[in-house]
């Protein structure tokens, strides 16, 4: 069996902005001094004209991207995760989301898995934050298909819009034919009648793995994909509850404010279910390799499967 491509969604971010400015010429792309890390060195190498160092200054960069945009660029303003959401949330909050600008943030290096940076740049609660801002748009791609229609789906969006790319590489699920990028729409992975898996981004893959595991143990699960946290496929997460009548949510994020709490206020407003959350459970990341990381938080697939297979 070939092994599985894997890809990190941050190098999709920077090669997706570079197709981008191909296409766009009102596309300007903000950095703040990490653009070798976030990956839009790229897109500055192809169009350095439009491409702004802002310096380590997040929230000023910030206010740049909108007045950007108030001028009618689309500028996509990028940086880490926890420096994005978190350094200059009242700058995203009051400056874009507030005039609802169309502005574009991409951020990186998201959750745990950014390993030895330790917990000051792990960012286990931007989702979270970025919910709760009028207007804004939130996206949490899986791989690396679906983190560049991420970025083309952005620019059709007329709004604000907050994506979340990852350091580690993560294996390509999307890769076929039938797959199709739409804002606040799920997608179903895998049908099931015992239990259904809601994961968003990274781990995505390993509630697939787990779920075929779970076959062994008598247990058929539902894997559903939610790329698009904020607005959420209410319509799907309902079905997909009424149906099976369990469901675990698995995301790479605090499990307070994020996918699972999304979900459960999906639930409880139309169709209250007994709901697992599989997350980062109110505590700090640490300093340590990724994969470990995941492994200790719960988020590899032997855990998603012990987890979901117990909770069944």
């Amino acid at each position: 069996m070939s092994e599985v491509k894997k890809i990190a969604t941050r190098d999709s971010y920077g090669n997706a902005l570079v197709e981008l400015g191909k296409e766009h010429e009102d596309v300007v792309v903000l950095d703040a001094d990490l653009a070798a890390a976030t990956k839009t060195g790229v897109f500055k190498k192809a169009f350095p004209e439009r491409h702004i160092d802002c310096g380590i200054a997040e929230s000023n960069m910030m206010g740049v991207a909108a007045g950007l945009a108030a001028a009618g660029k689309v500028p996509y303003a990028s940086s880490f995760a926890m420096f994005a959401a978190g350094r200059a949330f009242e700058q995203v909050r009051n400056s874009i989301g507030y005039p609802h600008l169309n502005v574009k943030i991409g951020a990186t290096h998201a959750g745990i898995s950014v390993g030895e940076d330790g917990a000051t740049h792990q960012c286990n609660e931007d989702i979270a934050l970025m919910r709760t801002i009028p207007g804004m748009v939130v996206i949490n791609p899986s791989d690396d298909v679906e983190a560049k229609a991420a970025v083309k789906a952005a620019y059709e969006h007329d709004g604000p819009v907050y994506m979340r790319f990852g350091r580690l590489a993560v294996p390509v699920i999307n890769d076929r034919p039938e797959y199709k990028f739409e804002l606040g729409k799920g997608v179903l992975l895998r049908e099931g009648k015992d239990v259904t898996i809601i994961a968003s981004g990274l781990p995505v893959a390993n509630c697939l793995e787990a779920a075929e595991k779970l076959v062994a143990d008598g247990i058929d699960a539902k894997v559903i994909n939610i790329h698009t946290i904020k607005p959420l496929d209410k319509e799907l997460v309902v079905a997909a509850a009424k149906e099976t009548g369990k469901v675990v949510t698995v995301e790479e994020h605090s499990v307070i404010g994020g996918l699972g709490s999304a979900v459960c206020d999906a639930l409880s407003e139309q169709a209250p279910t007994k709901v697992l959350k599989i997350g980062v459970n109110d505590v700090f990341g640490e300093s340590g390799p990724a994969l470990e990381l995941l492994k200790k938080y719960g988020l590899d697939t032997d855990s998603i499967y012990e987890k979901v297979k117990a909770f069944c």
